[in-house]
Parts: structure tokens; C-alpha cells; sequence
């Protein structure tokens, strides 16, 4: 199968693209590897895959030094016409939209980026798989769309109309626009909201690798909401597992749909909604408490005020991904957490 991964350069997307293969598949990687976070993390990512950064000019096709099947191109999403080249050109059989404009809290400040490539380059994708006969799209939405929604575990069929974050409202945008192209054109569109994802490699403005560097380097750590928080932190090799589960099985109408009382996560189109995260929800005390042990060191903290934008619990109903797939992440929060902190010492100390 040849797919097309767009943000090679990430966090989650250079973990699929190494797995896919690692199993044969043909990988495409796209990333306009900009400079949200360090750029060198991203460059790193992508001498894994055998990407060299000497030989990245935009919109050139960059083989792998060590990979058969894979090559790169240095595109932005919302480059309408560059998209419409490398879909003509390429051919794909499938596609995984991982490259967004990620960050709640960044969103507060540049709100513009998130819609330039959340909205307008989503829209190039969904365009790029119309135009030239792509069935099988998979993209990335995100565990904060559920906003205000106090209800707990969140479930694909809870309502999912008051975000609290301009990333969160684009991310609901894809959903909905995913589904207009699902009934328009019969594309199989399947969404994630992924929970908060850690492990090697990660996103270095997100807690594991923020906790684990001031640690390292004697300062202090800010505890929001005066650590009165929870997460469904989720492994990447997990994620990585269940996002394949989706790729190789596309979406399906629901033939038991009813427009008279319509279940919000599927549709008589073939469109799907999956969250995709432990289902078990981690206090943020215990998360610090894991990354001290890890370390062999104890955190000076902070204590601090909620965020704007931020939400107080997520938890991760993920019945859809088990009943459909035999989904089950496996990975142990201090097993996880050893294995990004033993990546950390190798790769910054």
C-alpha cells in the first residue's frame, strides 16, 4: 500500500512511518518542518527515517538513505498548489493526516496559523483525495474538542459543540468537513481524537519532555491548576498500533444509522470518529511522581493558576477502537515513562 503521511517531521508521524516500514508498505512523507518547537528535534526525527536535511529544498522529492520505500517533500499543507502536484503525481492508496498546527496554549497566541493549516490545508487533503481517487482517509483530531463537556469517560456520542480553544474548534472543523466529503464523494473518512501522547521523541512544549528537561537541569516545573489535573497519557507505540488498526480498515457507512436519532460518531456515509488513548486516566501528581522516580530526582514545583483553553480531566472512552479492532494499549505508565527518559539522556545529555 503506498500512503501518504503528512508530518513526517512529528512526533507521532515519524513513529507511523518507521512502523509502516518496517512491514513494506510504501511511506510518502510531507512536513513544512516549521518552527513552532526545535527545529533540530524535527530534523532528527527524519535522519531516523534517512532523511538528510542537506538535501531538503521545497517541493523536491527527497529519498531515504535507509528506507527502500520512502521518500519526503518539503511541503506545507496549505499550499494549495504544491498539494495538487503531489496528489497528482504520487497516487496514493491511503492517507494520514498527521500534520496540524498542534498546541491549546499557543492557540491563545497566534490563532491565525491554526487556521491555515488546520483548516485551509485540511482542506487541501480532502481536495488532493477527491481530485485523484483517494478512498482511505485518516487524520488526527484531538482529545479537546470535547470542551466544557464535563461528562466522563468522553465518549464519541457525547455532543461536541463548545471547545474552549481555537486548536480544539479546528480540530471539531475537520470532523465536519470530513464527513461533507465522506457523503459528497464516498471517501472513507476516519477521525481520531488522540489523548495525550508521550513517549521517545515526543513534543518538547508538551509535560513529559517539560518535566523531564527542568528536572534534568535543577529547575522548577509549573503544576497548573495546582496539580489538581488528569490525563489519559497514552504511549506512542500504542497509538502507532491503533492508528494502522484504522488505516488497514477503512471507514464504513453505518447501516443502522438513523438521521431521526443520528449517532454523532458514524453516519450512513462512510465516516467514522474514534478516540484513541489508555481509557485510564492518570492525576498529574502521579505522572510527576512517575518521571521523578524515572530520573532518580524530585521536582522543585511550582503551583499554578488553570490555564485559558485548558481543561481540568480528559479520559478516553475506546470501546469504538476495541469492538471494531481488539484495540488495547498495553504499555505501563513507569514502563513508558522509562523508555522517554532513557531516550532523553541519549539524545540532549
Amino acid at each position: 500500500m503506498k500512503i501518504l503521511i503528512t508530518g513526517t517531521a512529528g512526533f507521532i508521524g515519524h513513529a507511523l512511518a518507521k512502523k509502516l516500514l518496517a512491514r513494506g508498505d510504501e511511506v510518502v512523507g510531507i512536513d513544512n518542518i516549521n518552527d513552532y518547537y526545535d527545529v533540530n528535534l524535527k530534523y532528527a526525527r527524519l535522519g531516523e527515517l534517512g532523511i538528510n536535511k542537506e538535501e531538503i529544498e521545497e517541493n523536491k522529492e527527497v529519498p531515504s538513505h535507509v528506507y527502500e520505500k520512502h521518500s519526503f517533500f518539503k511541503i506545507d499543507l496549505a499550499d494549495k498548489d504544491a498539494m495538487d502536484i503531489l496528489f497528482q503525481t504520487q497516487q496514493f492508496d491511503a492517507v494520514m493526516n498527521l500534520a496540524a498546527q498542534a498546541g491549546v496554549r499557543y492557540s491563545l497566541e497566534n490563532p491565525h496559523a491554526y487556521i491555515d493549516s488546520n483548516v485551509v490545508g485540511f482542506m487541501n487533503i480532502l481536495e488532493g483525495c477527491r481530485n485523484y481517487g483517494v478512498k482511505n482517509l485518516c487524520y488526527a483530531s484531538s482529545s479537546s474538542v470535547y470542551g466544557l463537556n464535563k461528562s466522563q469517560p468522553f465518549k464519541t456520542t457525547d455532543k461536541t459543540e463548545h471547545q474552549v480553544s481555537i486548536y480544539a474548534a479546528t480540530k471539531k472543523s475537520n470532523e465536519m468537513m470530513a464527513h461533507t466529503y465522506a457523503h459528497l464523494y464516498g471517501i472513507q473518512t476516519s477521525g481520531l481524537r488522540f489523548f495525550t501522547v508521550y513517549g521517545p521523541w515526543g513534543r518538547p512544549d508538551m509535560a513529559p519532555m517539560l518535566f523531564t528537561d527542568a528536572i534534568m537541569n535543577d529547575r522548577a516545573i509549573n503544576v497548573f491548576n495546582h496539580g489538581k489535573m488528569s490525563r489519559d497519557f497514552t504511549y506512542i507505540d500504542d497509538i502507532v498500533d491503533g492508528i494502522i488498526k484504522v488505516i488497514d480498515n477503512p471507514a464504513q457507512p453505518n447501516e443502522e444509522w438513523d438521521a431521526n436519532d443520528p449517532d454523532i460518531s458514524s453516519s450512513s456515509a462512510s465516516y467514522r470518529i474514534y478516540n484513541i488513548g489508555n481509557n485510564e486516566p492518570v492525576s498529574l501528581m502521579e505522572f510527576i511522581e512517575t518521571i521523578e522516580k524515572a530520573i532518580g530526582k524530585e521536582a522543585e514545583k511550582n503551583y499554578m493558576p488553570m490555564q485559558d483553553g485548558d481543561v481540568v480531566s480528559t479520559y478516553a472512552d475506546v470501546s469504538g477502537l476495541i469492538n471494531n479492532f481488539g484495540y488495547k494499549p498495553n504499555t505501563e505508565l513507569s514502563d513508558g515513562i522509562g523508555e522517554f527518559v532513557k531516550w532523553y539522556r541519549e539524545f540532549f545529555l
